[in-house]
């Protein structure tokens, strides 16, 4: 019985300990989450800075499995290489050790449960608060509170087993430099780290363990060897069903815990010496409470020391290891060209919502890509008179006309869930203008299609414009691809003055649609040629006045102040007859 209650203490305890880590990485990345992006932006410089912005969001956040994920969905988003995403890893490698740090001085040096109901305090307040900020620093607060009594509890839940010799005996048989123990610790460490998910939570449980006594310092350091396998568990899992780029950067992360950790094995003796000569007093000769008041740090520092040398071995062989993880995992076709998949990886680990935007955000250019590329072969459509190369070119944008169709299905519906989800104020308006810019997008599609279509039935009823005419409308599609080029440069890294330069090209869209229009007006009322080849004309230049429209939209909505986007009215193409 007494058995069963100190298991039901010691998995509650970690079961507090947990959440408190989970609402302290929440708050964090709320509180952290536009300035996550621009922390992730550093790494496009070099290697090196990777390293330190993987090393920086990892202490911001607390959490290096949140940091893998978030790789492995930006990676999986194209907007991060592999070789940036192996030196974020490294980095994040790094940054996690912290944790061990905080359990290790706060944990067992200062009294913990004040400095939890402490924290806690301070938080409640901030709960109430009306202003959203505050409340994302409250769960900070929250969630250290918590995590230091979930501590406090599982030191007090580990059950005395001074007087059970047996118990002792068996433990201390692990507690040696020898290869087997070595290697069954480091499994032990492994699988309770998959099974936990958090290499913190198993380094305190390691770290309260020495400290009560149940095992020594070389079981518990080849332990903390296993909980670095373990937890690349977590990005593992939120690599399935994703692209090959994103399966890369998740077994990058497996491949250099596991072999730094191997490293670590057949060298483990000198390291251990290594992380002695670095800390207070000689480890292997202490006992009793000077030992167990000497182990936490110690466990930290090797925690440290492993990973910090880690990365200085790897660091040089970072792109060769790139190069062998590609040659691993070659890319394959995953999906028909023609159908489209939005794929994005939704985990508890990455809650911020600016950094699901980011793919949105890569997702809505490639879009604008796909609409200058199909504007573009539309107008060699125009100018065409084979009626085997128009049909074959309507088949082909037909088909890119539906692709696009679905991607503002699915983009929009991620859109509005994500805007359900949203946190804050900023957020929603954000997330409301990309629903606005896809929708525009898929709109110029159409209409690029119309246009296409108008072609096929011109050479169909042999109709022939005026050279007039047609050099009138190429100088018009000239235009608008111009102004379609502009919108899809400019899409991801918008500035307010660019709304000016949106509405010049505007301005100049519906100047010559006017112009265009009065002449084809003017012929059909002195009926001076035939009808049938104007209204044609006039439809080929409805639609391009109508992208112009749809374009200013996209301006408006991507270009415009924050501040202003929710006031901005659309502009609906006015349905105009001749």
């Amino acid at each position: 019985m007494n058995l069963v209650l100190s298991l039901v203490k010691i998995v509650g305890s970690l079961g507090l300990f947990l959440y408190g880590m989970q609402i302290l990485s929440d708050g964090l990345q709320k509180s952290a989450g536009n300035k996550l992006k621009t922390f992730l932006q550093l790494m496009t410089s070099n290697r090196l800075m990777a390293v330190f912005t993987g090393l920086l969001i990892t202490i911001i956040i607390q959490s290096s499995s949140a940091t893998t994920v978030m790789v492995v969905s930006f990676v999986n988003a194209g907007l991060m290489s592999l070789i940036q995403a192996i030196g974020v890893i490294i980095g994040a490698n790094i940054g996690t050790t912290i944790t061990g740090w905080i359990v290790a001085i706060v944990g067992f040096k200062m009294d913990i449960t004040l400095f939890a109901l402490f924290a806690i305090a301070i938080a409640l307040p901030l709960m109430f608060s009306k202003g959203m900020k505050k409340r994302d620093v409250s769960e900070i607060f929250l969630g250290f509170g918590l995590l230091f009594l979930g501590l406090e509890f599982l030191q007090n839940s580990m059950p005395d087993i001074s007087e059970h010799t047996e118990v002792l005996a068996f433990l201390s048989s692990f507690n040696n430099a020898k290869l087997s123990s070595i290697l069954l610790c480091v499994l032990i460490g492994t699988i309770l780290t998959c099974i936990v998910q958090s290499s913190s939570a198993t380094m305190a449980i390691t770290i309260t363990m020495a400290y009560q006594g149940w095992i020594g310092v070389w079981a518990a350091a080849a332990l903390c060897l296993g909980q670095n396998i373990g937890t690349t568990i977590t990005a593992y899992i939120a690599s399935i069903g994703t692209n090959t780029n994103a399966r890369r950067a998740a077994t990058a992360h497996i491949l250099f815990n596991v072999v730094g950790s191997i490293l670590a094995i057949i060298f483990f003796k000198p390291l251990m010496t290594f992380v002695n000569t670095i800390t207070n007093g000689d480890i292997f000769t202490m006992t009793g409470d000077a030992l167990n008041a000497e182990l936490p740090t110690f466990l930290a520092a090797f925690h440290t020391s492993f990973n910090l040398i880690n990365a200085i071995i790897f660091f040089p062989f970072v792109n060769k290891f790139a190069h062998l993880i590609e040659k691993m995992i070659p890319i394959k076709e995953e999906y028909n060209e023609d159908t489209y998949h939005f794929r994005y990886i939704a985990s508890s680990r990455m809650d911020t919502p600016e950094l699901y935007l980011l793919t949105v955000k890569e997702e809505m250019k490639k879009m604008a890509d796909l609409a200058v590329d199909m504007f573009k072969r539309y107008e060699e459509v125009f100018k065409s008179n084979d009626k085997d190369f128009i049909t074959s070119e309507v088949g082909y944008l037909r088909k890119k006309e539906e692709y696009a169709d679905q991607m503002q299905e699915q983009l929009i519906d991620f859109c509005v869930k994500l805007q359900q989800d949203s946190s804050t104020p900023m957020n929603a308006t954000m997330v409301n203008s990309l629903i606005r810019s896809i929708d525009e997008i898929e709109s110029v599609t159409d209409s690029i299609y119309n246009m296409t279509k108008i072609s096929e039935d011109r050479v169909n009823k042999d109709i022939v414009f005026e050279e007039e005419d047609k050099t009138d409308v190429v100088a018009y599609h000239e235009l608008t691809r111009k102004y379609l080029e502009f919108i899809r440069k400019n899409l991801t890294n918008p500035t307010f003055r660019m709304l000016s330069e949106a509405h010049e090209l505007e301005n100049m869209m519906n100047d010559e649609h006017k112009r265009l229009s009065d002449k084809v007006h003017d012929r059909i009322s002195t009926g001076g040629s035939e009808v049938r080849s104007e209204l044609m004309l006039l439809e080929v230049e409805r639609n391009l006045e109508h992208i112009g429209d749809y374009c200013l939209n996209i301006a408006e909505a991507t270009f415009a102040e924050p501040k202003h986007t929710p006031t901005l009215q659309r502009v609906t193409p006015s349905p105009e007859q001749p």
